[in-house]
Order: C-alpha cells, then sequence, then structure tokens
C-alpha cells in the first residue's frame, strides 16, 4: 500500500513540475537575454526598453514583421533580433 502512495506522489510531481515547466509567452518573464528555449516559438528573450526587466519579444528579421508602434532591434547577447516599443 505505501508503495502505491509513493508511486501516486511521483506522478502527481511529474504532472506539476510538467505544468508549471515549459517556454515563456509573448510578453511574460524570461531569464537570459537570447537564450535558445526561454521563450515560445517566434519569440526571444530580451528587454523591450533600457530599463525594463526581461520578457519575452515577437521575434523580427525586419521592421515590417513588427507592429507600426514597434522598432525591430539586435537583442543583447545573440544575433537574434526583436520587437521593441519605439
Amino acid at each position: 500500500m505505501r508503495t502505491r502512495w509513493i508511486g501516486m506522489g511521483l506522478f502527481v510531481g511529474a504532472l506539476l513540475a510538467w505544468g508549471c515547466g515549459g517556454e515563456a509567452a509573448l510578453g511574460e518573464a524570461c531569464d537570459e537575454a537570447g537564450a535558445d528555449g526561454e521563450c515560445e516559438s517566434g519569440a526571444v528573450c530580451g528587454k523591450p526598453d533600457d530599463s525594463a526587466a526581461l520578457e519575452c519579444l515577437k521575434t523580427c528579421v525586419e521592421q515590417t514583421d513588427c507592429p507600426a508602434d514597434q522598432e525591430c532591434n539586435g537583442i543583447s547577447g545573440s544575433d537574434l533580433k526583436g520587437c521593441r516599443p519605439k
């Protein structure tokens, strides 16, 4: 019986870890600028401006990839670019 409870506890723990982990969405906090896998597909971790905390920004190659109120600029520590407020 005890083994059964331990097994169930491990299973629930694994589900919680899986559900809470993963990649951050656009606008969510991230930890390392330009790091691969920090953010969901189509996003890169960077600062929206010089004073802000790191968050997931939309990845861009050229200005037309960003909304009109944002600009496509390089992300420190990588060769990627992200859309940042003008």
